[in-house]
């Protein structure tokens, strides 16, 4: 149901890491994410720890949902002096290609605890269905 669209987006963030670069708006570094099918639905959650909803945004072109989150660095005083500084800050993307078999017109969207949740509903079309025969017609006709 879900495709990389960039087999060396991975190498990528590997190597923001090691050199403690951060991502811009012109080269976003990667979040992380889980992809998983749940009942009637595919569920997407992306970790965007100390992300505020505001600098969050999605978008959906056709099967193509994009998301784009900015972490700013908190505002300190001038007598602050930084100790230590771990945390990624700036911008990060993932752009994902689904099947044509989910509904991208009811996605859902949910903000928890740094996790950004995507859940996309299973198309009816794409749902199994029974095919019941007819006798002596010839004819089949598709029940759902």
């Amino acid at each position: 149901m879900l495709m990389r669209t960039d087999p060396f987006r991975e190498m990528d963030r590997i190597v923001q890491q090691l050199s403690g670069t951060s991502g811009t708006w012109s080269k976003p570094s990667v979040m992380p994410m889980d992809a998983y099918r749940e009942g009637d639905e595919y569920v997407i959650a992306f970790d965007l720890p100390g992300v505020s909803t505001e600098a969050i945004d999605i978008d959906v072109e056709r099967n193509i949902v994009t998301v784009k989150a900015e972490r700013r660095p908190v505002a300190k005083a001038d007598a602050v002096k930084v100790e230590l500084s771990e945390r990624p800050l700036g911008v990060f993307s993932r752009q994902i290609v689904l099947a044509d078999t989910l509904d991208t017109e009811r996605i859902q969207a949910d903000y928890d605890a740094g996790v950004l949740t995507l859940r996309i509903p299973i198309a009816e079309r794409a749902k199994p269905r029974k095919v019941s025969i007819t006798a002596g017609s010839g004819t089949k006709q598709i029940s759902g």
